[in-house]
């Protein structure tokens, strides 16, 4: 039997997923809620999503973290994803998330705009189960109301504060075809990046040990290139700048703090890469 942990925040996507997901044969479910302490009411949506849980006969986990109205939401989403992770790894099982295409046209968007190159196209690609990225949000809402499922609404969805919601107000009005071609430039920019990665691999190694001297003589871009898939892409072109830097001038036995919780740890010949989860 295949275990799966299921990210669930009470809105109509989670709720649909997990619908979704008691559908399928054989399958063990655990219901995961983060509530980051954002929202004074965020405490009903905890109640909500564990009833739900306890409706299709799933494993409940939780945690309330209090990050506050102020907190980023690159923040939140951080936190959220630590606690899933771990919640996955302490079953076995494999993450579930309930993002669809419009989600996914959003966050392509907003990578664009952020500047981030040929990377922002290629979005959503990690370890992470997304089964809903074929369907659209109405999809998801008419899934909804055809199998008479209730959610909950965020009420922080409406406010202008967070750049998504910003966003989302924009791209709803994309035509259905605009949105196709983005999801089809998403799935190429995400064939070309595994295929660079896998291309890094055979240049450097599978680490966590690399060669100094290979990212000291290698053409700057190359580097950083190297450096980028090697980092898992925590770090941003300024940090990755500095951490060529360090590995082409620190001594032995030297820990640097790259940021996002890279550490890189040095000897004569060689470097080390820890990603602080």
């Amino acid at each position: 039997m295949k275990s799966y942990v299921v990210a669930v925040s009470g809105g109509v996507d989670s709720v649909v997923l997990l619908d979704m997901m008691s559908r399928l044969p054989e399958a063990h479910l655990i219901v995961a809620h983060f509530d980051h302490g954002i929202r004074e009411d965020s405490e009903n949506d905890a109640r909500f999503v564990e009833q739900l849980a306890e409706k299709y006969g799933a494993a409940f986990e939780s945690t309330r973290e209090e990050l506050g109205a102020d907190a980023s939401e690159e923040e939140a989403r951080r936190r959220r994803y630590a606690f899933l992770r771990k919640v996955a790894k302490r079953y076995g099982a494999q993450l579930v998330t309930a993002h669809h295409n419009d989600d996914l046209v959003e966050s392509v968007i907003i990578n664009v705009t952020r500047g981030t190159g040929w990377r922002g196209l290629a979005v959503m690609n990690s370890e992470v189960l997304r089964p809903l990225l074929g369907m659209t949000k109405q999809e998801l809402i008419d899934y909804a109301l055809k199998h008479k499922l209730e959610w909950h609404e965020d009420s922080t969805n409406a406010s202008d504060k967070y750049l998504r919601n910003r966003v989302r107000r924009q791209s709803m009005n994309l035509s259905r075809a605009t949105k196709e071609k983005v999801a089809e430039l998403r799935h190429e920019q995400v064939k070309i990046r595994q295929q660079i990665e896998k291309e890094v691999e055979q240049l450097v190694g599978k680490g966590p040990q690399y060669d100094r001297y290979l990212f000291i003589h290698a053409p700057v871009a190359a580097a950083l290139e190297c450096l980028k898939v090697i980092t898992e892409s925590h770090l941003t072109r300024p940090q990755l700048e500095r951490a060529l830097l360090a590995i082409k001038a620190a001594r032995p036995k030297r820990v640097y703090q790259a940021g996002s919780g890279v550490e890189l740890h040095f000897t004569p010949r060689q470097f080390t890469i820890e990603l602080i989860k």
